[in-house]
């Protein structure tokens, strides 16, 4: 496994955009550019560590997002198996594994690759997180280092005691049956490893965007959705404001949570705190009605002029669309970067999750046709399945 160092963190009391410059890396051999860190750096007392792991290409792309905004408080980490995707992106710490099956080339879409490459450096990832409070896992389901080893980050963050957070995009529909089979088995693998999965489906992203549509914004958006879910609830413990939380209290709705759904509306203008929850209530991003929801964490940030009965009559708005015994937990937040606007951002857990990731590992095999069949029937497979997927239906026949 390399390590490969950039910038050192940044650490702001308020949301800002970084005024630095970025940094050069000027060795194009990303052998020559394993340097070192600090793992033994411990937050001061009292504060809660996090970090933030993008794992594959989507997932250190929306990494690099986040740390271009300065999040203070938050230990950003890249993980790929592609060198040349690391030094293409500005990321404190970058971690390229799986060298010995890889050589630094990637995985070639293949998630069995992914994992068993996450595997070979699985040692230098427990001791990469081990020690911190709270882990984001932040990936494109759908790849093949995405997807395989993705759960394998998580898991070793789950076994280190961490309070394990996953948010994951599907693919779109125009990316392919097989895209999208190898997202759903990496799904349920990921539910399996972590406290709460927070699963984002891509094709509902079209209707949040009034812009033309082209391939460029699909993936831009995606990528900014990925970064708002893990920001709207690292900045509520990381970042000072009216009304903080702290990781208790975080803790209290993701831990053991299971499937959990993020809810985003931005409202301008006259009771726009009220339009944003009402936005973020009715968000397409919901895969099940929100009066479910048993536990839920409620992020209201906003410009210098935010008021806290602003804050409260979101908060309100929110407490009658969900079950009336839910254990809610809100917090504030100024970001100067948002004038005259308001930003609610919603992260649910308890509701009915029958159905909500799509087919099952089984159903995915029930579903696809072997070759023998596909010959007998002459017709074309009706799900593409990833290649491990199909070295364990052959184990099972």
């Amino acid at each position: 496994m390399r390590i490969l160092e950039g910038r050192e963190n940044l650490a702001t009391v308020n949301i800002e955009s970084s005024s630095s410059e970025d940094s050069k890396l000027t060795n194009p051999d990303p052998k020559n550019q394993e340097i070192k860190y600090n793992a033994d750096q411990a937050p001061p007392l009292g504060v809660a560590s996090v970090k933030v792991i993008g794992v594959g290409g989507g997932g250190s792309n929306v990494v690099a997002r986040m740390y271009s905004q300065a999040i203070p408080g938050v230990d950003y980490v890249a993980v790929n198996t592609d060198a040349q995707h690391l030094l293409s992106i500005d990321v404190p710490h970058k971690v390229r594994i799986g060298d010995q099956l890889t050589r630094g080339l990637g995985v070639g879409g293949d998630p069995e690759l992914g994992r068993e490459a996450a595997e070979e450096s699985r040692e230098e990832l427990y001791d990469l997180i081990n020690g911190t409070d709270m882990v984001f896992v932040a990936a494109g389901m759908g790849g093949g280092t995405g997807t395989g080893a993705a759960p394998v980050v998580a898991s070793i963050a789950k076994e280190t005691g961490a309070l394990t957070i996953a948010v994951v995009t599907k693919p779109f529909s125009f990316e392919g049956r097989r895209r999208q089979a190898q997202a759903e088995t990496g799904a349920l693998l990921m539910e399996n490893r972590v406290d709460t999965l927070i699963l984002i489906p891509n094709d509902r992203l079209i209707a949040l965007s009034d812009e033309t549509m082209t391939t460029a914004n699909a993936f831009r958006i995606a990528d900014d959705v990925l970064r708002q879910g893990v920001q709207s609830i690292a900045e509520l413990v990381t970042v000072p404001g009216e009304i903080n939380l702290d990781f208790a209290d975080v803790k209290t709705v993701m831990a053991e949570a299971g499937p959990a759904w993020i809810a985003i509306g931005n409202g301008r203008g006259e009771d726009r705190a009220i339009t944003a929850a009402r936005n973020a209530v009715a968000s397409p991003l919901l895969d099940a009605p929100l009066e479910g929801a048993t536990r839920v964490l409620l992020n209201v940030t906003g410009g210098p002029d935010l008021t806290l009965q602003e804050v409260n009559q979101a908060a309100e708005f929110i407490g009658r669309a969900v079950d009336p015994e839910a254990n809610i937990i809100f917090g504030m937040v100024t970001d100067p970067r948002l004038e005259e606007e308001v930003r609610v951002t919603i992260i649910a857990t308890g509701l009915p999750t029958e159905d909500n990731f799509g087919p099952t590992f089984e159903d995915l095999l029930e579903d696809s046709l072997s070759p023998e069949e596909e010959m007998e029937n002459n017709q074309e497979p009706q799900i593409e399945l990833p290649g491990f997927l199909k070295r364990f239906r052959r184990k099972n026949d």
